[in-house]
């Protein structure tokens, strides 16, 4: 028993320690998510250029992350932490879908494989957003295209059929999505008849103002 005292306090240190970095870390998650949360915000208002500089402060912010925690892997993938990367993975990839670029990748982005995927799973709201915004003054081809963009993640998404211990909750996700899809394709085909039917009339009215003429 005379070692009993100087191991206690060994792990006493290493606990005080640990217990400071995930005091820091938990901060640092907080920031991330808010940082995701503004960068999404910008996209749909439209102010391209905050977008991506809140973007680029999430960038670093991972990297200080994975830095800080690269000797405590428990701590980089605790909930909190690979929650907030993933509010960063949707945060970038639907800036990237809504401006047409190229999608960042896994490595790109310093996320692993679960939060990158739940985090496009996650995007699929937000275009479903951005449709909505888009069908307000009428009709129009781009929301065919974001349509297309969530057609092509949900039929990756659908193929992850892994247990949740592997992917974190993505079958969850994946079946919202569903749901998610449907009700935006739906919106856009009844604006598109809306906007057929009206340009039809308007050519029927075109018509009978000629011939009364």
């Amino acid at each position: 028993m005379d070692h009993l005292d100087p191991i206690c306090d060994q792990i006493r240190e290493d606990f005080n320690r640990k217990t400071a970095r995930r005091d820091v870390a938990l901060g640092q998650a907080r920031e991330l998510t808010r940082h995701a949360s503004l960068a999404i915000r910008a996209i749909h208002r439209e102010d391209h250029a905050e977008a991506e500089t809140e973007l680029e402060a999430g960038r670093q912010l991972v990297h200080t992350i994975k830095a800080d925690l690269r000797d405590d892997p428990d701590l980089y993938f605790a909930g909190y932490t690979q929650d907030a990367i993933k509010e960063y993975c949707e945060a970038q990839l639907t800036v990237a879908m809504i401006l047409n670029r190229a999608l960042p990748t896994p490595q790109e982005l310093g996320a692993e494989y679960p939060a990158y995927v739940n985090g496009m799973t996650e995007t699929l709201g937000e275009l479903r957003r951005r449709c909505l915004d888009l069908l307000r003054p009428g009709y129009s081809e781009e929301v065919e295209r974001l349509l297309g963009c969530m057609d092509d993640i949900f039929t990756q998404l659908v193929t992850m059929d892994y247990p949740d211990a592997i992917t974190d909750g993505l079958r969850r996700r994946t079946d919202l999505a569903r749901g998610i899809i449907e009700r935006t394709r739906a919106d856009i085909t009844v604006s598109f008849r809306q906007s057929e039917l009206e340009r039809a009339l308007s050519r029927l009215s075109r018509q009978l103002s000629d011939q009364q003429s």
